[in-house]
């Protein structure tokens, strides 16, 4: 086409528009937040929503174990070939780089590593703002999150300080089918008000949750990214996370990281940042800085350098 007297080529990209309504809340927001930074970096470029979408981690393929009956062999060999037949792979972190590597024998040359960020929408509150004695966790509820003993260590804090006696485990998230056993959980412990199961809010009250939470808790045991934890510290959410696959990638030394099934260590250091200002608030200036280094247009610069590669 003719543009500014120079002929250029009308450029399409082609992406999939099944992920723009996909179950998964993460994904969402990757490809929301993504093609709109694309769109405003590069408005030469004409967006199409077909085709197949970017791959953020291999947890099914890694450890079907604790997806039973989620994945028909059909599906399990459209993942694999997507993989193997692709050009180039677009993914997080190089633990999800490493482990595409590991379930499907791709030459790791061809995986490009992108991070994502948190959106422009999660800032600090204003000033005032009051946190809540609140414990929260964002994301679904998934068996390998290990939500169970976080809940366990909650009414732990609640029965031996005080000052924690009114202490919160809030999820916000899908329920992939455990809800139900954390609250019989909560409610057999004698604790049932320690437990807030919210499912999936408005973004504008997902930001008000993290502006008003104590710490922001994420014991996984995988995960390809950890958008969360961006998430809560671009609020000023002090997180403690689990040193596991990429979440020491992404929290750096802004929080605190934890091995994912030691509850004594959980204990431990929720109890630190719940009742300690100080450390609460180095951990909130910490965070700020490092969410800060992640940027959705630069994610969308190293996207595209990715397509135009090809």
């Amino acid at each position: 086409m003719a543009h500014g007297g120079k002929l250029t080529a009308v450029r399409t990209i082609a992406f999939d528009g099944r992920a723009l309504a996909s179950p998964a809340g993460g994904v969402r927001r990757y490809v929301t937040e993504l093609f709109g930074a694309l769109a405003a970096a590069h408005p030469e470029v004409r967006w199409v929503g077909i085709g197949a979408p970017c791959m953020h981690d291999v947890s099914d393929a890694r450890h079907p174990e604790w997806y039973p009956g989620d994945l028909d062999p059909l599906r399990r060999w459209f993942y694999r070939r997507s993989a193997t037949s692709a050009a180039r792979i677009v993914t997080d972190s190089t633990f999800s780089r490493d482990e595409i590597v590991a379930a499907y024998g791709v030459d790791a040359a061809r995986i490009h590593v992108v991070p994502l960020a948190a959106g422009p929408g999660f800032i600090p509150g204003p000033s005032g703002t009051i946190r809540t004695p609140t414990v929260l966790h964002v994301g679904d509820l998934h068996p390998r999150r290990n939500l169970s003993m976080l809940l366990d260590v909650v009414i732990a804090l609640r029965r031996s300080h005080p000052a924690l006696a009114r202490l919160v485990l809030r999820l916000i998230g899908t329920d992939r089918g455990i809800a139900s056993a954390l609250t019989t959980q909560a409610a057999g412990a004698g604790h049932a008000d320690a437990l807030q199961v919210d499912g999936v809010i408005a973004e504008s009250a997902l930001v008000q949750a993290y502006q008003t939470a104590t710490v922001l808790a994420y014991p996984s045991q995988y995960e390809g990214f950890g958008l969360p934890l961006l998430e809560a510290m671009a609020c000023g959410t002090p997180v403690v996370a689990s040193r596991a696959a990429s979440m020491p990638e992404v929290v750096g030394d802004a929080g605190i990281l934890v091995a994912p099934t030691d509850r004594q260590a959980w204990f431990t250091h929720l109890r630190r940042v719940c009742t300690d200002m100080a450390v609460a608030r180095t951990m909130t200036d910490a965070g700020y800085t490092r969410a800060a280094t992640f940027t959705w247009a630069r994610t969308a610069d190293l996207t595209f350098a990715v397509y135009r590669s090809l």
